[in-house]
């Protein structure tokens, strides 16, 4: 077995003619027989003998060939070269190095997004003059970035418009019944800010809050389930925020925003200011609002009401979003182009912070500017923190 290819045939030759036609004399000998008397025929039974004997070397030397094809077949293509083994023949499988065979699987389900922690901290910010006009054009240099009092490094820097996720809150309370038109009017032309690459979801509520829409590219879709709905009833906003957030969960874009059009004020959520405010930190979502709100004197009497526009400030303004009221109605257009003109147009921060520590605690965020010389001075929107990973 431990012979090659090409000593094997030589071998087999070797044993057949050892067989077969090592003594052809001793072979005639044995087939003619006991010589016979002198003129008995003798030329004839030479010749029968001779034919006999042709024919037996002719059959000795087909079996021999059988043979070798028989038995050095197999171990002929035991040695055959590699490109002529049958396609067949599958490789072995490559062992497994420690790395690959000490990973756990990853299950990957359609639609879900896969997501890692790369360790890079990422600020939205917008930066605005005196009359509350975006200021675009700044770089790198123009920003500092505070994690919890000490600067950090900005490592990554971007100014350009990407696919956001938006969600709409949109209030059908009874309150909005005589600013809903304006309100539908508003959210159509926020609609028209959008990217091809963006996606909505609308959240509807009064007394209760309902996903009317799950996330789509169809603005048309969401326009005409807006026209379906009619106000009344009670407000509950900040369960309609809840639901919001926690739909934005399925978000396939990195950039995510919520919308509130509302009159401000609620009266009749499960959920409490507190609980709210801490789902709006860990969520990384920005939330801005159109406040629709009464005039002073004309708002009603409760606490609550009196509070919605405090609480739509304090709650936008965490995430680095801001409330815009309303004065008049027919602003109302106007107002939400604006907002989704802010969306396009924001300063994307990345730096990784120097608190390495994965402790689960809030840090605190400021980002300031060393504007150019010769503008007045700017404000500047970001949210003021972030949750430190827990391990």
């Amino acid at each position: 077995m431990a012979q090659s290819s090409s000593a094997l045939p030589a071998c087999f030759s070797a044993c057949a003619e050892r067989l077969a036609f090592r003594n052809p004399g001793a072979i005639m000998k044995s087939l003619r027989g006991p010589p016979g008397k002198p003129g008995e025929g003798g030329a004839v039974k030479r010749a029968i003998c001779e034919t006999r004997v042709l024919c037996l070397l002719a059959i000795s030397r087909l079996f021999a060939c059988l043979l070798l094809l028989c038995l050095g077949a197999p171990l002929w293509a035991q040695d055959a070269p590699k490109d002529l083994v049958p396609a067949e023949t599958s490789p072995a499988p490559p062992k497994l190095s420690a790395l690959t065979r000490d990973t756990p699987a990853v299950k990957i389900i359609p639609g879900k997004i896969i997501r890692t922690d790369v360790d890079l901290a990422l600020v939205n910010v917008t930066v605005t003059d005196p009359y509350n006009r975006l200021v675009t054009g700044l770089e790198t240099d123009n920003f500092r970035v505070f994690e919890d009092n000490i600067e950090q490094e900005i490592v990554s820097f971007s100014s350009e418009d990407v696919p956001i996720s938006i969600g709409v809150i949109f209030d059908f309370s009874g309150s909005m019944s005589d600013k809903i038109d304006k309100s539908r009017d508003a959210a159509v032309e926020f609609f028209k800010t959008a990217n091809p690459q963006d996606e909505f979801f609308l959240v509807s509520f009064n007394e209760r809050a309902e996903l009317t829409s799950t996330f789509t590219n169809s603005v048309e879709d969401l326009q005409s389930r807006m026209m379906l709905t009619s106000p009344g009833g009670r407000t509950a906003l900040l369960d309609a925020i809840y639901l919001g957030l926690s739909q934005m969960r399925g978000a396939h874009n990195a950039k995510r925003a919520l919308l509130i059009l509302s009159d401000g004020g609620d009266n009749h959520s499960r959920y409490n200011e507190n609980d709210i405010k801490r789902l709006v930190r860990e969520a990384d979502t920005q939330l801005y609002a159109i406040g629709i709100f009464d005039p002073l004197g004309n708002r009603g009497r409760t606490p609550e009401e009196l509070h919605g526009p405090s609480l739509l400030s304090e709650i936008t303004e965490l995430t680095g979003g801001r409330v815009f009221a309303v004065e008049h109605l027919n602003d109302l257009p106007d107002i939400a182009s604006k907002i989704g003109m802010e969306l396009r147009n924001q300063y994307v921060l990345g730096y990784r912070p120097s608190n390495h520590v994965h402790d689960a605690r809030w840090r605190k965020i400021k980002v300031k500017l060393r504007p150019p010389k010769g503008l007045p001075p700017l404000s500047v929107y970001s949210k003021t923190g972030y949750y430190a990973p827990a391990h």
